[in-house]
């Protein structure tokens, strides 16, 4: 396997253990904090999913985004509810992630450049 996609993977490990850790080992946080973690956590899938060129990533990870809420709220041993809005802070996170990597990559191309 590529070194390009340790980044990703250890993302995507990471999202396994956010997403469903049971309600009983979520530490207690401000409100709204789990909407800044949704969104941030989908950004870093979205960037690291792109620099390792995982394909149809961004599909798979809106997929993923709809999947983890519904799973939250049916699998009983979570004891987590699903909620849309979530998945709407994942989408947007996703986008973040795409906006991030373009302008790294614009500037990685700009320096070369300019050499």
């Amino acid at each position: 396997m590529p070194r390009r996609f340790l980044p990703f993977v250890t993302a995507a490990l990471l999202s396994v253990v956010v997403l469903f850790t049971p309600e009983s080992g979520v530490p207690t946080a401000p409100p709204g904090t789990d909407k800044v973690v949704h969104t941030l956590l989908f950004a870093l899938l979205a960037a690291t999913g792109l620099y390792a060129k995982v394909p149809h990533v961004l599909i798979l990870l809106v997929a993923y985004a709809g999947v983890s809420e519904v799973l939250q709220a049916v699998v009983t041993p979570l004891r987590r509810s699903g909620d849309w809005l979530d998945a709407l802070v994942d989408v947007i996170g996703i986008g973040l992630g795409v906006v991030i990597t373009t302008w790294l990559r614009s500037r990685r191309r700009d320096r070369r450049t300019s050499r």
